[in-house]
C-alpha cells in the first residue's frame, strides 16, 4: 500500500488523450490530425497542420459543422507559435446541446500562413481579417485581407506578446 502512494503522477503533457467522436470520424476517413485534451466545458479540440486545414474543414462542413461560431488568434508567447483557432458548431434540430469542436492550427511566428476558410464559412471574412490585423497571421486565399481595426500604415501586430507599443502615434483626422 505504501508503494501505491509513492508512484509518480504523470505530467499533464504525458497523459493520453481520449479521441472524441469528431476525431474518431476524421481518423476513420483518413484525415491527419491530433486530438488535444478537451476544454473545461468538454468541447473536443483537434490540432491540424496548416496544409491539412482546407480538406479537414471541408470534411467537417460536410459532416454537419455548418456554423463557424468563432475564429481567432492566440500568441503562445515570445519565440513561440501563433495559433489560428476555429470553433465549429453543428446547427440542427438539437438546439439544447449542439455538437461543437475546436480546430487549432499552430503556425511559426516568422511566417504564419494558413489557408482561408472564407470559402467554406463566409463568417470567417472579418474574423480572419482581425486575426491578420492583430497577430499578423496571413490567410491565403482570403478575398480582402487587409487591416480592419488598425490604420493601414500601422507597423506591427498589436496583440503579439512581443509587440512594443510606439511611444507616439498621431491620430489623424480625429475630429
Amino acid at each position: 500500500m505504501a508503494d501505491e502512494e509513492t508512484k509518480p503522477v504523470p505530467a499533464a503533457e504525458d497523459a493520453i488523450v481520449q479521441a472524441g467522436p469528431t476525431s474518431q470520424w476524421l481518423t476513420e476517413n483518413g484525415f491527419e490530425h491530433e486530438s488535444l485534451a478537451p476544454d473545461k466545458n468538454g468541447v473536443e479540440i483537434i490540432k491540424v497542420g496548416a496544409e491539412f486545414l482546407l480538406p479537414i474543414a471541408t470534411a467537417l462542413y460536410a459532416y454537419g459543422f455548418n456554423y463557424l461560431q468563432f475564429q481567432g488568434g492566440i500568441d503562445l508567447g515570445p519565440g513561440q507559435d501563433l495559433v489560428s483557432v476555429y470553433h465549429l458548431v453543428k446547427v440542427d434540430d438539437n438546439v439544447d446541446k449542439p455538437e461543437e469542436v475546436r480546430v487549432k492550427v499552430f503556425l511559426p511566428r516568422e511566417n504564419p500562413r494558413v489557408p482561408s476558410v472564407y470559402w467554406i464559412w463566409k463568417t470567417a471574412d472579418w474574423q480572419e481579417r482581425e486575426s491578420y490585423d492583430m497577430y499578423g497571421i496571413i490567410y491565403e486565399g482570403h478575398p480582402n485581407l487587409k487591416r480592419i481595426l488598425m490604420p493601414e500604415d500601422w507597423v506591427g501586430w498589436p496583440l503579439r506578446k512581443d509587440y512594443v507599443s510606439p511611444d507616439f502615434y498621431e491620430l489623424q483626422d480625429a475630429y
